[in-house]
This record gives C-alpha cells, structure tokens and sequence, in this order.
C-alpha cells in the first residue's frame, strides 16, 4: 500500500514545522531520517491521524486523512509504534496484544487468535502468559511491535524502534523488522543511520520541513563521490547524510 503526501505543510502557533512538503511510499521498508527538530515527529503525527491535515493532501492507499472517513478508515490499515509506549506492566502478553487489536477494530472473537499470531511473526509466542514486567527492553520493544500488528494492517509505522537497545537486541529486532517489510508498507523513523544502511529499500531525508531526498540510498551516496570523495568514518550513507547536514543539499 503506498502512502503519497502532497504538499503538506504545518505550523504550531507562529513555528513551522513542515513546509510544502511532497513525498511518496511504497511498499518495502523506507527509513525517515533527520536531525532534531526537522519535522520528523509532526509528518508522522499526520501519517498516524493524530494530528489533522490543514493544508495539502496525504493518502494512505485510497484513504484521504484530511478527511472524517479517510481518517477511520486510515486507523484501521495502520499499525503504529511511537518512541515512547506503556503497557501495563501487570498485564500478561498475550492479553496486552488481544487489547490492542480489539482497539483497532479486530471483533472479541477474533482479538487472542490475532494476538497469538502477532507474537508468533516477532518470536515471542513463547512468552505469551508472561507478564508484560517480566520482559526484557528488547523483548518489550518487540511486544510494542506486535502490538502495532495485532489488526494486520497494511502500514506500519514505527518511530525509533531501536533507541536504547544494547547491540544483540538491536540485531535481532532488525531481523524483525525485515520480516515485516516483505509483506507491508513500513516507515522507520530514526536517528540511526546505521539501522537505515542495514534494513531500507528506500531513504527519505527531512531537515527544516522540507524533504530534502527521497529515493534509493545509493542514489544519495553516489552524490557525494564527487563532492567529498566520502570521506570519514562510517559507512557510505553515514558519510553522505553528514555531508548534506554539514554543508547543505543540492537544490538549496
């Protein structure tokens, strides 16, 4: 399912966030990158509904957001991971995911068979009767994600799923990650490049509310052999990012 923004633009108050900004998504994993304070959070906000479109358009499949309907319906094909999550903590798992399916529309019937699903696709049916307080940060961050999957949408949509992980988990909850791109729409917002270098299709890079690059990541580090022949520590698309934020991108 692809997502296509046109023209977006926000402001809070006098501040503007995001200005005339066009992007399209298409299946596959695409990671959103930009520095603090970019507009990162405020597009996702749009994509999720949790904040309503004023000015442009964005689609999710055929669903218009900027719309009551469209909104509804968005809800129901996105599965949503923000950075900061609580489940309650006394809560056995398989209970928190049937929850949170029922909350996106999935019948009474219908939500534990959902739930067990979900934890079975991110390796966690084993701990289905544990308590959510008896899991480990990854093994949470992993509980967050099946959350998000519980209803089976077409989207999902996680906001730095990564952030305080210790390496081992980091890698196993990107083997996660991948698995869910084969089959769905995911946009991975982050402040790892790294992460993006390892699981994305396709790269989106957003600095003062304006996208500033979208498209293959080898498209954007081809544009810096010339311009700095890549040099530096790190890979090649952490050097290309870092050259961009450091000296500007093409275009102004």
């Amino acid at each position: 399912m692809d997502i296509r923004v046109e023209d977006v633009s926000y402001a809070y108050g006098s501040r503007q966030a995001l200005s005339g900004l066009t992007w399209h998504v298409r299946p596959g994993i695409t990671g959103l990158l930009g520095p603090n304070g970019a507009g990162k959070t405020t597009l996702l906000s749009l994509l999720v509904t949790l904040n309503r479109v004023r000015t442009g358009t964005v689609l999710v499949g055929d669903h218009d957001v900027s719309d009551p309907a469209g909104r509804r319906a968005a809800r129901r094909v996105i599965g949503y991971l923000p950075e900061r999550f609580s489940l309650v903590a006394g809560m056995r798992v398989g209970d928190a995911v049937a929850y949170a399916a029922w909350l996106n529309g999935v019948s009474y019937g219908e939500c534990f068979p959902a739930a067990r699903r979900a934890l079975a696709r991110i390796g966690l049916a084993e701990r289905e009767r544990s308590r959510v307080r008896e899991l480990s940060g990854g093994m949470r961050q992993r509980l967050g994600i099946a959350a998000a999957l519980a209803h089976d949408p077409a989207v999902v949509i996680m906001d730095e799923p990564t952030v305080g992980l210790d390496p081992s988990q980091r890698l196993r909850l990107r083997e996660v990650i991948h698995e869910i791109g084969r089959d769905r729409t995911v946009v991975l917002s982050t402040h790892l490049v790294e992460d993006v270098a390892h699981l994305c299709d396709e790269v989106a890079i957003i600095d003062e509310g304006r996208m500033r690059f979208s498209g293959p990541a080898h498209a954007l580090t081809a544009m810096i052999d010339d311009a700095s022949g890549g040099g530096g520590r790190g890979s090649k698309l952490e050097r290309a990012y870092d050259h961009f934020l450091r000296y500007g991108w093409p275009g102004g």
